[in-house]
Protein backbone atom coordinates (compact mmCIF):
# COMPACT_ATOMS: atom_id res chain seq x y z
CA UNK A 1 0.00 0.00 0.00
CA UNK A 2 3.21 2.61 0.63
CA UNK A 3 4.00 2.05 -2.79
CA UNK A 4 0.64 2.70 -4.03
CA UNK A 5 0.68 5.35 -2.31
CA UNK A 6 3.99 6.59 -3.53
CA UNK A 7 4.35 5.48 -7.41
CA UNK A 8 0.80 4.61 -8.31
CA UNK A 9 0.16 6.68 -11.88
CA UNK A 10 -3.58 7.41 -11.32
CA UNK A 11 -2.76 8.85 -8.02
CA UNK A 12 0.04 10.96 -9.27
CA UNK A 13 -1.83 12.13 -11.45
CA UNK A 14 -4.75 13.52 -9.62
CA UNK A 15 -2.32 15.12 -7.58
CA UNK A 16 -1.49 17.13 -10.67
CA UNK A 17 -5.09 18.36 -10.70
CA UNK A 18 -4.92 19.41 -7.16
CA UNK A 19 -1.95 21.78 -8.08
CA UNK A 20 -3.96 22.83 -11.31
CA UNK A 21 -6.90 23.89 -9.16
CA UNK A 22 -4.34 25.82 -6.91
CA UNK A 23 -3.69 27.98 -9.74
CA UNK A 24 -7.33 29.17 -10.24
CA UNK A 25 -6.83 31.25 -6.73
CA UNK A 26 -3.73 33.96 -8.00
CA UNK A 27 -5.49 33.99 -11.29
CA UNK A 28 -8.53 35.18 -9.37
CA UNK A 29 -6.60 37.02 -7.07
CA UNK A 30 -4.89 39.02 -10.34
CA UNK A 31 -8.42 41.06 -10.15
CA UNK A 32 -6.98 43.43 -7.19
CA UNK A 33 -3.63 43.87 -8.64
CA UNK A 34 -3.07 46.48 -11.06
CA UNK A 35 -2.03 46.21 -14.71
CA UNK A 36 1.09 47.77 -16.52
CA UNK A 37 2.01 47.63 -19.98
CA UNK A 38 4.18 49.49 -22.83
CA UNK A 39 3.51 50.45 -25.93
CA UNK A 40 6.30 51.63 -28.45
CA UNK A 41 5.47 52.48 -32.48
CA UNK A 42 7.33 53.51 -35.21
CA UNK A 43 6.78 54.19 -39.33
CA UNK A 44 7.47 56.34 -42.52
CA UNK A 45 4.91 59.53 -43.05
CA UNK A 46 5.14 61.70 -45.70
CA UNK A 47 2.83 64.81 -45.55
CA UNK A 48 1.91 67.40 -48.84
CA UNK A 49 -0.38 70.09 -46.91
CA UNK A 50 -1.79 73.45 -47.76
CA UNK A 51 -3.11 75.62 -44.45
CA UNK A 52 -4.54 78.63 -44.38
CA UNK A 53 -4.41 81.47 -42.33
CA UNK A 54 -7.01 83.63 -41.97
CA UNK A 55 -6.66 87.46 -42.96
CA UNK A 56 -4.99 89.92 -40.64
CA UNK A 57 -7.87 92.58 -40.07
CA UNK A 58 -5.86 96.00 -41.44
CA UNK A 59 -4.06 94.46 -44.15
CA UNK A 60 -4.91 95.31 -47.95
CA UNK A 61 -7.85 93.40 -49.10
CA UNK A 62 -7.48 91.37 -46.25
CA UNK A 63 -5.64 88.67 -48.02
CA UNK A 64 -5.72 85.06 -46.78
CA UNK A 65 -2.06 83.71 -46.31
CA UNK A 66 -1.23 80.13 -47.41
CA UNK A 67 1.50 77.80 -46.34
CA UNK A 68 2.39 74.68 -47.86
CA UNK A 69 4.12 72.20 -45.82
CA UNK A 70 5.61 69.15 -47.38
CA UNK A 71 8.40 66.87 -46.55
CA UNK A 72 8.71 62.89 -44.56
CA UNK A 73 8.41 62.03 -41.28
CA UNK A 74 9.43 59.22 -39.22
CA UNK A 75 6.93 59.62 -36.68
CA UNK A 76 7.41 57.54 -33.31
CA UNK A 77 6.90 56.83 -30.01
CA UNK A 78 6.80 55.01 -26.98
CA UNK A 79 4.19 55.08 -23.89
CA UNK A 80 3.00 53.23 -20.24
CA UNK A 81 -0.03 53.16 -19.60
CA UNK A 82 -1.33 51.55 -15.80
CA UNK A 83 -5.05 50.27 -14.31
CA UNK A 84 -5.74 49.36 -11.36
CA UNK A 85 -9.05 48.50 -10.37
CA UNK A 86 -10.57 50.23 -6.72
CA UNK A 87 -13.63 48.43 -6.77
CA UNK A 88 -15.10 45.34 -8.85
CA UNK A 89 -17.65 43.03 -6.82
CA UNK A 90 -16.61 40.13 -9.22
CA UNK A 91 -12.50 39.61 -7.65
CA UNK A 92 -13.36 39.00 -3.80
CA UNK A 93 -16.24 35.81 -5.01
CA UNK A 94 -14.03 35.26 -7.56
CA UNK A 95 -11.37 34.25 -5.21
CA UNK A 96 -13.19 32.45 -2.40
CA UNK A 97 -14.98 30.24 -5.25
CA UNK A 98 -11.40 29.36 -6.15
CA UNK A 99 -10.28 28.84 -3.24
CA UNK A 100 -13.71 26.36 -2.83
CA UNK A 101 -12.50 24.91 -5.57
CA UNK A 102 -8.85 24.18 -3.96
CA UNK A 103 -10.35 22.30 -1.03
CA UNK A 104 -13.23 20.43 -3.33
CA UNK A 105 -9.86 19.45 -5.27
CA UNK A 106 -8.43 17.97 -2.19
CA UNK A 107 -10.94 15.99 -1.28
CA UNK A 108 -11.51 14.40 -4.53
CA UNK A 109 -7.76 13.84 -3.87
CA UNK A 110 -9.07 12.11 -0.88
CA UNK A 111 -11.65 10.26 -2.83
CA UNK A 112 -8.98 8.79 -5.58
CA UNK A 113 -6.52 7.77 -2.72
CA UNK A 114 -8.89 5.59 -0.82
CA UNK A 115 -9.80 4.29 -3.98
CA UNK A 116 -6.29 3.28 -4.90
CA UNK A 117 -5.17 2.01 -1.45
CA UNK A 118 -8.10 -0.31 -1.51
CA UNK A 119 -7.13 -1.58 -4.57
CA UNK A 120 -4.09 -1.84 -3.16
CA UNK A 121 -5.26 -3.79 -0.61
CA UNK A 122 -7.58 -6.09 -3.01
CA UNK A 123 -4.84 -6.65 -5.30
CA UNK A 124 -2.49 -8.12 -2.59
CA UNK A 125 -6.00 -9.82 -1.08
CA UNK A 126 -6.66 -11.84 -4.50
CA UNK A 127 -2.90 -12.90 -4.84
CA UNK A 128 -2.83 -13.88 -1.47
CA UNK A 129 -6.28 -15.88 -1.94
CA UNK A 130 -5.09 -17.40 -5.87
CA UNK A 131 -1.71 -18.40 -4.33
CA UNK A 132 -3.44 -20.11 -1.44
CA UNK A 133 -6.17 -21.55 -3.99
CA UNK A 134 -3.71 -22.93 -6.31
CA UNK A 135 -1.75 -24.93 -3.60
CA UNK A 136 -4.46 -26.31 -2.26
CA UNK A 137 -5.48 -27.24 -6.10
CA UNK A 138 -2.06 -29.51 -6.50
CA UNK A 139 -2.26 -30.66 -3.23
CA UNK A 140 -5.87 -31.64 -4.44
CA UNK A 141 -4.25 -32.92 -7.29
CA UNK A 142 -1.43 -35.14 -6.20
CA UNK A 143 -3.79 -36.72 -3.61
CA UNK A 144 -5.99 -37.68 -6.73
CA UNK A 145 -2.82 -39.14 -8.33
CA UNK A 146 -2.01 -41.22 -5.00
CA UNK A 147 -5.37 -42.33 -4.89
CA UNK A 148 -5.45 -43.23 -8.86
CA UNK A 149 -3.02 -45.19 -8.19
CA UNK A 150 -3.89 -46.99 -5.50
CA UNK A 151 -7.35 -47.72 -7.47
CA UNK A 152 -5.31 -49.10 -10.06
CA UNK A 153 -3.08 -51.43 -7.44
CA UNK A 154 -6.45 -52.92 -6.16
CA UNK A 155 -7.79 -53.21 -9.51
CA UNK A 156 -5.13 -55.59 -10.43
CA UNK A 157 -5.49 -57.37 -7.42
CA UNK A 158 -9.34 -57.75 -7.72
CA UNK A 159 -10.78 -56.03 -5.34
CA UNK A 160 -12.61 -53.58 -6.58
CA UNK A 161 -14.17 -53.19 -10.40
CA UNK A 162 -13.23 -51.14 -13.14
CA UNK A 163 -15.61 -48.72 -12.25
CA UNK A 164 -13.57 -47.18 -9.72
CA UNK A 165 -10.42 -46.58 -11.37
CA UNK A 166 -13.05 -44.73 -14.20
CA UNK A 167 -13.84 -42.77 -11.67
CA UNK A 168 -10.47 -41.72 -9.72
CA UNK A 169 -9.52 -41.10 -13.49
CA UNK A 170 -12.54 -38.81 -13.84
CA UNK A 171 -11.78 -37.02 -10.63
CA UNK A 172 -8.09 -35.99 -11.21
CA UNK A 173 -8.58 -35.22 -14.76
CA UNK A 174 -11.21 -32.80 -13.29
CA UNK A 175 -8.83 -31.39 -10.51
CA UNK A 176 -5.89 -31.13 -13.03
CA UNK A 177 -8.68 -29.00 -14.99
CA UNK A 178 -9.34 -26.67 -11.83
CA UNK A 179 -5.15 -26.36 -11.53
CA UNK A 180 -5.18 -24.72 -14.70
CA UNK A 181 -7.81 -22.71 -14.36
CA UNK A 182 -6.19 -21.76 -10.87
CA UNK A 183 -2.59 -21.25 -12.74
CA UNK A 184 -4.00 -18.54 -15.29
CA UNK A 185 -6.17 -17.15 -12.77
CA UNK A 186 -3.64 -16.55 -10.59
CA UNK A 187 -1.35 -15.29 -13.50
CA UNK A 188 -3.63 -12.79 -13.92
CA UNK A 189 -4.21 -10.84 -10.33
CA UNK A 190 -0.31 -10.93 -10.49
CA UNK A 191 -0.37 -8.66 -13.82
CA UNK A 192 -3.08 -6.63 -11.66
CA UNK A 193 -0.62 -6.25 -8.93
CA UNK A 194 1.64 -5.08 -10.65
CA UNK A 195 -0.54 -3.04 -12.18
CA UNK A 196 -1.90 -1.12 -9.50
CA UNK A 197 1.55 -1.42 -7.09
CA UNK A 198 4.23 -1.26 -9.63
CA UNK A 199 6.36 -4.41 -8.29
CA UNK A 200 5.78 -7.87 -8.94
CA UNK A 201 4.35 -10.15 -5.90
CA UNK A 202 6.78 -11.19 -3.43
CA UNK A 203 6.84 -13.55 -0.22
CA UNK A 204 3.56 -12.00 0.61
CA UNK A 205 2.98 -12.37 4.43
CA UNK A 206 -0.93 -13.26 5.93
CA UNK A 207 -2.92 -9.94 6.10
CA UNK A 208 -5.25 -8.71 8.83
CA UNK A 209 -8.42 -6.93 9.57
CA UNK A 210 -8.53 -3.23 9.94
CA UNK A 211 -11.26 -2.90 12.23
CA UNK A 212 -9.41 -1.10 14.98
CA UNK A 213 -9.30 1.80 12.87
CA UNK A 214 -13.13 1.96 12.28
CA UNK A 215 -15.82 3.49 14.77
CA UNK A 216 -17.14 0.36 17.08
CA UNK A 217 -20.63 1.09 16.38
CA UNK A 218 -22.55 1.35 13.51
CA UNK A 219 -24.59 4.46 14.28
CA UNK A 220 -21.08 6.02 15.22
CA UNK A 221 -19.57 4.82 11.83
CA UNK A 222 -22.96 6.43 10.10
CA UNK A 223 -22.15 9.81 12.15
CA UNK A 224 -18.64 9.83 11.08
CA UNK A 225 -18.77 8.91 7.73
CA UNK A 226 -21.16 11.88 7.27
CA UNK A 227 -18.36 14.12 8.62
CA UNK A 228 -15.13 12.81 7.21
CA UNK A 229 -16.16 10.83 3.76
CA UNK A 230 -14.29 12.81 0.87
CA UNK A 231 -17.17 12.77 -1.29
CA UNK A 232 -19.19 14.03 1.42
CA UNK A 233 -17.18 17.02 1.63
CA UNK A 234 -16.34 17.18 -1.90
CA UNK A 235 -20.06 17.96 -2.74
CA UNK A 236 -20.06 20.26 0.00
CA UNK A 237 -17.30 22.36 -1.37
CA UNK A 238 -19.32 21.89 -4.82
CA UNK A 239 -22.24 23.67 -3.28
CA UNK A 240 -20.51 26.42 -1.68
CA UNK A 241 -18.80 26.97 -5.32
CA UNK A 242 -22.35 26.91 -6.85
CA UNK A 243 -23.43 29.90 -4.69
CA UNK A 244 -20.33 31.80 -5.54
CA UNK A 245 -21.08 31.81 -9.01
CA UNK A 246 -24.62 33.12 -8.03
CA UNK A 247 -22.89 36.09 -6.15
CA UNK A 248 -19.76 37.02 -8.98
CA UNK A 249 -23.36 36.64 -11.91
CA UNK A 250 -25.06 39.34 -9.36
CA UNK A 251 -21.76 41.49 -9.87
CA UNK A 252 -22.26 41.92 -13.22
CA UNK A 253 -25.42 44.62 -12.38
CA UNK A 254 -22.80 46.34 -9.81
CA UNK A 255 -20.85 49.36 -11.13
CA UNK A 256 -17.11 49.07 -11.29
CA UNK A 257 -14.51 51.86 -10.39
CA UNK A 258 -10.83 51.31 -11.99
CA UNK A 259 -7.83 54.23 -11.72
CA UNK A 260 -6.16 54.66 -15.06
CA UNK A 261 -2.78 56.33 -15.86
CA UNK A 262 -1.23 57.39 -18.90
CA UNK A 263 2.68 58.75 -19.85
CA UNK A 264 2.93 59.06 -23.70
CA UNK A 265 6.20 60.58 -25.94
CA UNK A 266 6.05 61.44 -29.36
CA UNK A 267 8.32 62.07 -31.84
CA UNK A 268 7.38 63.76 -35.08
CA UNK A 269 3.91 62.93 -34.46
CA UNK A 270 3.34 65.04 -37.50
CA UNK A 271 5.39 67.45 -40.13
CA UNK A 272 4.38 70.45 -37.70
CA UNK A 273 5.04 69.01 -34.28
CA UNK A 274 8.47 67.27 -33.43
CA UNK A 275 8.24 66.39 -30.28
CA UNK A 276 4.47 65.86 -28.01
CA UNK A 277 4.74 64.69 -24.44
CA UNK A 278 1.14 63.65 -22.91
CA UNK A 279 0.52 62.23 -19.25
CA UNK A 280 -2.87 61.46 -17.74
CA UNK A 281 -4.39 60.11 -14.78
CA UNK A 282 -8.49 59.68 -14.46
CA UNK A 283 -10.93 57.76 -12.62
CA UNK A 284 -13.62 55.76 -14.34
CA UNK A 285 -16.69 54.54 -13.39
CA UNK A 286 -19.52 52.43 -14.88
CA UNK A 287 -22.49 51.65 -14.25
CA UNK A 288 -24.11 48.74 -15.98
CA UNK A 289 -27.94 50.23 -16.87
CA UNK A 290 -29.23 47.03 -19.32
CA UNK A 291 -27.32 44.67 -21.08
CA UNK A 292 -29.79 42.95 -23.11
CA UNK A 293 -30.86 40.66 -19.81
CA UNK A 294 -27.73 38.28 -20.23
CA UNK A 295 -26.86 38.93 -16.63
CA UNK A 296 -30.41 38.34 -15.61
CA UNK A 297 -30.39 35.16 -17.45
CA UNK A 298 -26.94 33.98 -15.51
CA UNK A 299 -27.92 34.60 -12.37
CA UNK A 300 -31.21 32.76 -12.76
CA UNK A 301 -28.97 29.43 -14.12
CA UNK A 302 -26.57 29.83 -11.60
CA UNK A 303 -29.29 29.94 -8.74
CA UNK A 304 -30.91 26.95 -10.61
CA UNK A 305 -27.50 25.24 -10.47
CA UNK A 306 -27.66 25.56 -6.56
CA UNK A 307 -30.59 23.36 -6.11
CA UNK A 308 -29.12 21.10 -8.48
CA UNK A 309 -25.43 20.90 -6.47
CA UNK A 310 -27.60 20.56 -2.90
CA UNK A 311 -29.20 17.46 -4.14
CA UNK A 312 -26.71 15.79 -5.32
CA UNK A 313 -25.34 16.48 -1.83
CA UNK A 314 -28.06 14.82 -0.37
CA UNK A 315 -27.80 12.08 -3.11
CA UNK A 316 -24.02 11.64 -1.76
CA UNK A 317 -25.05 11.45 1.47
CA UNK A 318 -27.41 8.99 1.41
CA UNK A 319 -25.29 6.65 -0.77
CA UNK A 320 -22.50 6.85 1.90
CA UNK A 321 -25.00 6.12 4.82
CA UNK A 322 -25.96 3.19 2.24
CA UNK A 323 -22.67 2.14 1.99
CA UNK A 324 -21.45 1.86 5.43
CA UNK A 325 -24.21 -0.05 6.48
CA UNK A 326 -23.73 -2.43 3.55
CA UNK A 327 -20.20 -2.85 4.69
CA UNK A 328 -20.91 -2.88 8.36
CA UNK A 329 -23.33 -6.00 7.33
CA UNK A 330 -20.06 -7.34 5.69
CA UNK A 331 -17.64 -6.98 8.16
CA UNK A 332 -20.25 -9.19 10.80
CA UNK A 333 -20.93 -11.73 7.83
CA UNK A 334 -17.47 -12.64 7.04
CA UNK A 335 -16.62 -12.66 10.79
CA UNK A 336 -19.12 -15.23 10.90
CA UNK A 337 -18.71 -16.69 7.86
CA UNK A 338 -14.49 -17.34 8.83
CA UNK A 339 -15.84 -19.01 11.54
CA UNK A 340 -18.11 -21.47 9.94
CA UNK A 341 -15.76 -21.94 7.30
CA UNK A 342 -13.08 -23.29 9.91
CA UNK A 343 -14.99 -25.60 11.34
CA UNK A 344 -16.10 -26.76 8.11
CA UNK A 345 -12.54 -27.38 7.15
CA UNK A 346 -11.88 -29.24 10.48
CA UNK A 347 -15.05 -31.18 10.04
CA UNK A 348 -14.42 -32.57 6.30
CA UNK A 349 -10.77 -33.61 7.22
CA UNK A 350 -11.97 -36.09 10.28
CA UNK A 351 -14.59 -37.28 7.79
CA UNK A 352 -12.25 -37.99 5.28
CA UNK A 353 -10.28 -39.76 7.34
CA UNK A 354 -12.75 -41.79 8.64
CA UNK A 355 -13.95 -42.12 4.73
CA UNK A 356 -10.28 -43.39 4.16
CA UNK A 357 -10.61 -45.77 7.18
CA UNK A 358 -13.69 -47.45 6.47
CA UNK A 359 -12.66 -47.76 2.53
CA UNK A 360 -9.79 -49.59 3.85
CA UNK A 361 -11.82 -52.28 5.35
CA UNK A 362 -14.47 -52.40 2.60
CA UNK A 363 -17.37 -49.86 4.25
CA UNK A 364 -17.05 -47.06 1.63
CA UNK A 365 -16.92 -47.19 -2.12
CA UNK A 366 -13.86 -45.09 -4.07
CA UNK A 367 -16.37 -43.02 -4.83
CA UNK A 368 -17.65 -42.28 -1.20
CA UNK A 369 -13.57 -41.20 -0.88
CA UNK A 370 -13.68 -38.74 -4.11
CA UNK A 371 -16.81 -36.93 -2.51
CA UNK A 372 -14.81 -36.76 0.93
CA UNK A 373 -11.72 -35.49 -0.75
CA UNK A 374 -13.80 -32.63 -2.79
CA UNK A 375 -15.76 -32.10 0.15
CA UNK A 376 -12.44 -31.00 2.04
CA UNK A 377 -11.22 -29.57 -1.22
CA UNK A 378 -14.25 -27.16 -1.73
CA UNK A 379 -13.77 -26.34 2.21
CA UNK A 380 -10.30 -25.27 2.13
CA UNK A 381 -11.63 -22.93 -0.87
CA UNK A 382 -14.41 -21.47 1.17
CA UNK A 383 -12.12 -20.95 4.12
CA UNK A 384 -9.78 -18.78 1.77
CA UNK A 385 -12.60 -16.96 0.38
CA UNK A 386 -13.84 -15.86 3.57
CA UNK A 387 -10.52 -15.10 4.62
CA UNK A 388 -10.02 -12.67 1.39
CA UNK A 389 -13.64 -11.41 2.34
CA UNK A 390 -13.32 -10.62 6.07
CA UNK A 391 -9.86 -8.50 5.28
CA UNK A 392 -11.10 -6.55 2.53
CA UNK A 393 -14.80 -6.17 4.52
CA UNK A 394 -12.82 -3.91 6.85
CA UNK A 395 -11.02 -1.70 4.46
CA UNK A 396 -14.36 -1.15 2.83
CA UNK A 397 -15.53 -0.10 5.83
CA UNK A 398 -12.76 2.49 6.57
CA UNK A 399 -13.12 3.64 2.96
CA UNK A 400 -16.96 4.08 3.53
CA UNK A 401 -16.17 6.27 7.05
CA UNK A 402 -13.40 8.38 5.26
CA UNK A 403 -10.50 6.94 7.09
CA UNK A 404 -8.63 5.16 4.77
CA UNK A 405 -5.71 6.91 4.41
CA UNK A 406 -1.67 6.76 4.09
CA UNK A 407 -2.20 9.15 7.51
CA UNK A 408 -4.63 6.42 9.82
CA UNK A 409 -2.76 3.18 8.87
CA UNK A 410 0.81 4.69 9.20
CA UNK A 411 1.85 3.55 6.27
CA UNK A 412 5.92 4.17 5.74
CA UNK A 413 5.97 6.81 3.31
CA UNK A 414 6.31 10.81 3.40
CA UNK A 415 2.56 12.15 2.90
CA UNK A 416 1.81 13.99 0.68
CA UNK A 417 0.73 17.50 1.67
CA UNK A 418 -1.42 19.85 -1.45
CA UNK A 419 -1.15 22.64 0.93
CA UNK A 420 2.55 23.12 0.12
CA UNK A 421 2.00 23.69 -3.61
CA UNK A 422 -1.06 26.02 -2.53
CA UNK A 423 1.34 28.47 -0.11
CA UNK A 424 4.01 28.06 -2.70
CA UNK A 425 2.17 29.89 -6.00
CA UNK A 426 -1.06 31.26 -3.78
CA UNK A 427 1.04 35.03 -3.99
CA UNK A 428 3.49 34.06 -6.52
CA UNK A 429 2.98 37.69 -8.71
CA UNK A 430 5.34 36.86 -11.78
CA UNK A 431 7.17 33.31 -13.26
CA UNK A 432 6.59 31.18 -15.51
CA UNK A 433 8.41 27.95 -13.63
CA UNK A 434 6.61 25.74 -11.46
CA UNK A 435 7.61 25.30 -7.86
CA UNK A 436 9.35 21.81 -9.02
CA UNK A 437 11.49 24.00 -11.13
CA UNK A 438 9.33 22.86 -13.90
Amino acid sequence: MARAYQNNPQLNAQRAIVRQADEGVPQALSGYRPTIGVNASIGKEYTDETVNFPPIPGTPLNQTTSVKITGPTTPRSVGLTASQSLFNAKTPNQTRAAESQVFAARETLRVMEQSVLLSAATAYMDVLRDTANLEVQRSSVRVLQKMLKDTRDRRAAGEIPDTDVAQAEAQLAGGEATQHAAEATLLATKANYQRIIGIEPLNLSPATPVDRLSPSTLSASLTQSIVENPSVTAAMYGVDVSQLQVKIAEAGLYPTLTLQGNIQKQYDANITTPKLFDSSVMLSLSIPIYQGGREYSTIRQNKEAVGQQQLSLDQVRDQVRANVAQFWGQVDATKAETEATARQVKASESALNGVRDEASVGQRTTLDVLNAQQALVNARLNLLTAQHDRVLASYDLLAAVGRLSATVLHLPVQIYDPAVHYHQVRDSWIGVRTPDGR
